[in-house]
């Protein structure tokens, strides 16, 4: 099995996605989605209660994942856990074989289906990327020296479409400085707009997935243009979105041409599907990745 570094690292062009742990116990749907397309892509995110909405803790089903021969991506946030809990974690997840780490903030509990829930975010993206740097080479985020060390490979996120965008840059470059192996980013729809961003984040040297959220519907671009921080889908989009007769075909349509318009800017792509994960091959093959 070819870890997702060897993947990212070998010059071809990477695909990854993301797959939600079931607000339960059943596995079934995760385990179907990722074998029907295993052999497509690199790795695959396990979310970390995406949203804000509680689900299973990502660790159980990264682990298993690995057992079934396919190459986990485990997002950890900073949102429910102070940095004891974060460690300890990260130290387990290694324990378990798991290798591969996306660090990131997490969305505040309001946002989800626990209200009332206290966000901790004790750390956020950047040092919980200082802190896996600091266990990679042998001791805790204070100095404390391990008995036994990981060899983890840390990632973190961007978002191209930030209102401010010299400061996201900045922070892309605090994330390359204290770690991040690789980038994963909001989602893309204009790519004049993200070669510009590229122009300037190359210079990081840190390999970059543009980001692709799998549209549904018209109504479904809106509401990610009016609620999603950074996303804005162009109205030619919507308008297509509108026009189609074959929802699920224009969306394919759509998120293939977007793939072959940023291919030559970045180093892969990471397809959020949400619930259509079914049509990831095919837009693969029209994106001529199959």
């Amino acid at each position: 099995m070819r870890t997702f570094s060897e993947a990212l690292n070998s010059g071809r062009f990477a695909v990854t996605t993301e797959l939600n742990p079931p607000k339960g116990t059943d596995l079934d749907a995760l385990f179907k989605h990722a074998e029907a397309l295993s052999g497509m892509v690199d790795a695959f995110n396990i979310t970390d209660s995406a949203g804000a909405n509680m689900t299973m803790a990502p660790i159980a089903a990264a682990h298993l994942m690995l057992d079934r021969g396919m190459q986990p991506i485990l997002q950890v946030t900073g949102r429910d856990r102070n940095r004891i809990a974060l460690e300890g974690e990260i130290l387990a997840a290694s324990a378990l074989g798991i290798t591969n780490i996306l660090c990131m903030s997490g969305d505040p509990p309001g946002r989800g289906d626990h209200p009332d829930a206290v966000g901790v975010f004790d750390l956020k993206a950047e040092t919980l990327l200082e802190a896996v740097t600091a266990m990679n080479a042998g001791a805790d985020m204070y100095g404390n020296e391990l008995r036994g060390s990981p060899s983890l490979f840390a990632g973190a996120v961007a978002n191209p479409g930030a209102d401010d965008i010299d400061k996201e840059l900045a922070r892309m470059e605090d994330k390359a400085r204290l770690g991040a192996a690789f980038f994963q980013t909001q989602a893309v729809y204009d790519a004049a707009g993200f070669e510009r961003f590229m122009d300037s984040a190359r210079r990081f040297g840190v390999p970059v997935l543009a980001g692709m959220i799998v549209l549904k519907s018209a109504r479904m671009a809106r509401f990610l243009n009016d609620k999603l921080p950074g996303v804005s889908v162009p109205q030619s989009i919507i308008d297509e979105m509108d026009a189609a007769e074959d929802r699920a075909a224009t969306s394919i349509q759509i998120t293939s041409r977007l793939i072959r318009e940023v291919r030559g800017m970045c180093d892969g792509v990471h397809i959020m599907a949400i619930g259509w994960e079914s049509r990831i091959p095919a837009i693969l093959k029209a994106a001529e990745l199959a």
